[in-house]
């Protein structure tokens, strides 16, 4: 399955004094990013909760490029580079009018009540959906 890359459009509150995002900014960005990747999948993160799991950063790594400032639009492309049963990394590209202002990284485990799942036995489908992305 493809998906599209997120659009995200920088706010005024999202920029510090010198009129440059602030870097913190970013990692709200990839959850902004992964989040639209999960509802097209048709799994958004609303059904994943309502079912009990949820998908906590684990870690998260980013590479600043370029700067950008209110109102640029910052393209985010979203990939899953690993996924294991209990386990699911991505990176993040970001360019604002083709140019890379960011590349980034993130890693998420799935658990429910606290307990690690697996989730191609508790969810065969969005396993089987997130490998075919691969």
């Amino acid at each position: 399955m493809t998906t599209t890359p997120y659009i995200h459009e920088v706010k005024y509150y999202e920029c510090d004094r010198m009129g440059v995002t602030h870097h913190s900014n970013y990692i709200r960005f990839m959850e902004e990013a992964r989040i639209d990747w999960m509802d097209q999948l048709g799994y958004g993160f609303e059904r994943m909760e309502a079912e009990g799991i949820v998908s906590p950063v684990m870690t998260v790594e980013c590479t600043y490029k370029r700067t950008t400032t209110f109102k640029d639009k910052i393209e985010i492309e979203i990939r899953v580079t690993s996924m294991t049963e209990l386990k699911i990394s991505f990176s993040y590209t970001m360019k604002v009018a083709g140019k890379l202002v960011c590349s980034a990284s993130s890693t998420h485990c799935f658990l429910a009540d606290g307990r690690p799942v697996v989730l191609s036995e508790r969810f065969p489908e969005l396993y089987a959906d997130i490998v075919s992305t691969m």
